[in-house]
């Protein structure tokens, strides 16, 4: 089975997407960051959800959506990136390591994929390029532009 769930901050609010950007857009969009886990388990839906509620969420400052639909709407485009299989990803890791070490988990995570999500608002729509550009390296991300939700 497959779930996503993708965590967003309550009290950040949208921040200048110019501090993205090594060359600043002259009518800036602002953004907003999540991180999205997609993860392939075998066992207890429940447990998975509470693995991800105990692990990866602050219950006070975060909010956890699930499913593929965006956690944010009212957006020009997004930009969902994460590593390539086979880069090294330390989070990653961590998680895997942790999952093992738990005596009984009642789910068996067969894969993990982590991506963050740069939610842009505002600006002209047309900028996606110049945002892959300056945020992704090819050598080590794979990327998707999604189109917005105005």
């Amino acid at each position: 089975m497959r779930e996503i769930y993708e965590i967003s901050d309550r009290f950040i609010e949208a921040g200048d997407a110019n501090g993205l950007l090594y060359e600043p857009l002259a009518e800036a969009p602002t953004y907003r960051r999540t991180r999205r886990y997609e993860i392939e388990f075998e066992g207890d839906k429940a447990a998975l959800e509470a693995f991800v509620r105990k692990t990866l969420l602050d219950e006070i400052s975060q909010e956890l959506h699930s499913g593929e639909e965006p956690a944010l709407d009212g957006f020009s485009f997004a930009l969902d990136y994460g590593m390539k299989p086979g880069a090294l990803d330390l989070e990653k890791e961590a998680i895997l390591n942790y999952h093992r070490g738990i005596p009984e988990p009642g789910f068996e995570l067969k894969e993990l994929r982590i991506r963050q999500r740069i939610y842009l608002f505002g600006g002209k729509g047309d900028e996606s390029d110049r945002f892959v550009r300056d945020l992704c390296n090819a050598a080590i991300h794979q990327w998707n532009v999604l189109p917005g939700h105005v």
